[in-house]
């Protein structure tokens, strides 16, 4: 009987466990946005205070009130799709280009020599200044606006995919040979999934780089577009239309690397780095 009354005491302690958990998880939620909390507080009490006129810092509420505005109007749906159209097929072409310039510097002398130089010199610069020399080819609409995303995009996939093949343990080589894997079975089934997680490090550094890229390509091409319409409205001395384009481009940002965030943990669930830790 003694027995029984000291095993009691440790089951409703496992049932009172889960209570702190939560408890703890809500709290560092709450840590994470704390800052942006304290952003939107400070931005709606400053344009509220009286010690900046509407123009220079027009009130969050009324910003948001001009939101809702363009999305009755459709103006907010045409913008942004066009802006995230240019921004992923951009970013897809990035992809697979650069994955396949990277595999091949990885396995290929000739490949490697002819490229190496380009990515040597074209990762650090600014990209951005292609612009003028794209305009004059190809014009200033979608052509243009993607060509230059991929410009800027490419590298980081092309770096991260040739570092992360030429990382891959020799060992995991040696032994895939010696069980009579061929260059094909030998990339497909161990290069590429060791390779996987620093590839798609570099496709989530592109991302959000194809996303700026588009909004800098539409503020200085012109046309629809976030970006485009931010400049239309600074032109106008819209302040209210400048700060709500900040905002909507940083909300498809944020959803943009979200998304690519859950994708990363889907395609690296066999991977230890999807593992939940584990606690004693």
């Amino acid at each position: 009987m003694a027995r029984t009354d000291a095993v009691m005491p440790d089951h409703a302690a496992l049932l009172e466990a889960p209570a702190p958990s939560l408890a703890r998880t809500l709290m560092w939620g709450f840590a994470r946005v704390f800052s942006i909390v304290a952003l939107i507080a400070a931005w709606e009490g400053l344009a509220r205070s009286g010690q900046f006129t509407p123009f220079v810092l027009p009130s969050l509420s009324s910003v948001i009130e001009r939101i809702w505005t363009d999305a009755i109007s459709g103006d907010l749906a045409i913008n942004t799709g066009l802006t995230v159209y240019r921004a992923l097929v951009g970013f897809f072409i990035s992809m697979v280009v650069g994955i396949l310039i990277g595999v091949a510097m990885s396995r290929n002398v000739i490949a490697n020599w002819f490229f190496d130089p380009i990515v040597s010199v074209g990762f650090p610069m600014p990209k951005i200044a292609f612009l003028p020399v794209v305009i004059l080819w190809l014009g200033v609409y979608d052509v243009a606006k993607i060509t230059i995303i991929v410009i800027d995009a490419i590298f980081p996939v092309i770096a991260a995919t040739l570092i992360a093949i030429r990382g891959v343990e020799r060992e995991l080589i040696w032994s895939a040979r010696n069980l009579g894997a061929n260059d094909r079975e030998l990339m497909w089934q161990i290069v590429l999934p060791a390779a996987a997680p620093q590839i798609l490090t570099g496709l989530q550094v592109a991302l959000p780089l194809s996303m700026i890229v588009a909004v800098v390509a539409e503020m200085l091409m012109g046309g629809y577009g976030l970006g485009g319409a931010m400049m239309t409205a600074s032109r106008f001395a819209d302040s209210r239309g400048v700060f709500a384009g900040i905002v909507e481009i940083a909300i498809v940002g944020y959803v943009l690397i979200k998304a690519m965030s859950v994708l990363r943990r889907r395609l690296l669930i066999w991977h230890q780095e999807a593992q939940e830790p584990t606690t004693t």
